[in-house]
């Protein structure tokens, strides 16, 4: 008996998931390397804590701004002319905060980044929801989101190892290379369709089921985007809401959170490299769980509103108590050790987000992620400022941990009003 090679699923989504997955895990690894070589590039350049805090702060300007037409751009020209751009951008910006001689060119590089980052996660969760079959979704987008975990840990760890040694310019010189050479990777690999890649054989495009059967090549979708449906979903401004509330959260530890050590608690700048990796990888192991624990509920429950909000109330309902608690402590390891705890608790919630913008979404995934992630950022934006302005008025770290607690607490209950099963009316 002869096997016909369409009895089997090929694997290539396996490859599309591990291409998008290193392309955010070299994001973060260009974004983050900013929060541990602040104190230096802060000492280097004179710059004031409240330079160093608009310095930090100005790539999510761009970021959340520029998150619905990046994600507009992915669905008129396709993800993989998309993707292509933002990282070759993203590798330029990098380069160029290594060469900047000063703070208007620092900040005009965070700009770029922040730009070129931002049509990256919605034209890769667009790629996802025409990849990814649906029952797979979360999981997919738990290590899609653990990338971004990976480039935040390795960035502490290799940025503090480095800034010992060498310049803090030559480190932002080094981290400009990944970004490149996946450009180069990317451009032959990857195509936008299952049905556009002559490797993926018919029994794997039946597995996967895309959303949206478009060419490869395209020029427009004359479709328009129905925005009135978009902006008054019965649960999106919720979604936005609990989004607001993690990037506001998770942007405290990727800022300020190695200064704070430092500050503080009299620990170094490589010590407070590898806490704040600590942190992350409690982040990097809640995506993966999250994804796999949200698939399992919608694979044993079959309610997908129940799979995403369930995940997400609760757990983000943990993390405001475990950050509540570390408010009570005085000892620096157990302090970050509840940190970490909640930051694993917090990202629990993430890949159900992630996985919520395809369920509402539908054919205008980039839209209504780009929606969400904007909202998201734009608390990120303000976030490294506030920080700033807060402990130069209060001298109290402490108070910061009770804020969080409370923005996390109100996470939880957007959560409960997150319609995930309501689909974007196309009609």
């Amino acid at each position: 008996m002869t096997n016909s090679p369409d009895l089997r699923p090929t694997t290539v989504r396996y490859r599309v998931l591990a291409f998008l997955t290193l392309s955010s895990a070299i994001a973060y690894l260009t974004r983050n390397a900013v929060s541990v070589s602040e104190s230096t590039i802060r000492e280097d350049l004179g710059l004031s804590l409240e330079q160093s805090g608009v310095f930090m702060g100005m790539f999510f300007w761009s970021y959340a701004v520029l998150q619905i037409p990046g994600g507009w751009l992915a669905h008129q020209k396709g993800a993989k002319f998309a993707l292509l751009l933002f990282m070759f951008s993203g590798s330029l910006a990098t380069l160029g905060i290594g060469l900047a001689p000063g703070l208007w060119l620092l900040l005009l590089a965070q700009l770029i980044m922040g730009a070129a980052q931002a049509g990256l996660f919605p034209a890769g969760c667009y790629s996802l929801s025409h990849w990814i079959p649906v029952a797979n979704r979360a999981f997919a987008c738990g290590i899609f989101t653990m990338g971004m975990q990976g480039g935040a840990i390795t960035s502490s760890v290799l940025t503090a190892e480095f800034i010992a040694v060498v310049d803090w310019r030559l480190v932002f010189i080094v981290y400009a290379i990944p970004g490149l050479i996946w450009v180069a990777l990317f451009w032959f690999l990857f195509h936008n369709r299952p049905q556009n890649d002559p490797s993926v054989n018919s029994a794997e495009r039946n597995l996967i089921q895309p959303v949206v059967e478009e060419p490869e090549a395209h020029s427009t979708n004359e479709k328009p985007v129905p925005w009135k449906e978009i902006l008054t979903h019965s649960g999106i401004w919720f979604l936005c809401g609990q989004q607001v509330c993690r990037a506001a959260g998770y942007m405290f530890f990727a800022s300020w959170f190695p200064t704070f050590l430092q500050v503080t608690r009299d620990v170094s700048v490589k010590e407070s490299g590898y806490l704040q990796a600590l942190v992350f990888s409690g982040t990097m192991a809640g995506c993966l769980c999250g994804g796999w624990l949200t698939d399992w509920v919608l694979n044993r429950t079959g309610n997908l509103r129940l799979s995403r909000s369930l995940v997400g109330t609760t757990f983000l309902m943990a993390c405001s108590l475990l950050i509540l608690s570390a408010w009570f402590v005085e000892s620096t390891s157990m302090a970050v050790g509840l940190l970490t705890l909640g930051a694993f608790f917090a990202a629990l919630a993430g890949p159900c987000a992630f996985s919520a913008t395809m369920d509402i979404g539908g054919d205008y995934v980039p839209q209504v992620f780009g929606l969400m992630n904007m909202t998201g950022n734009l608390a990120a934006a303000a976030c490294p400022v506030f920080i700033a302005y807060l402990f130069k008025m209060t001298t109290n770290w402490g108070l910061v941990l009770l804020v969080f607690s409370a923005i996390y607490a109100i996470g939880s209950i957007c959560w409960v009003f997150v319609r995930s099963d309501v689909r974007v009316h196309t009609a």
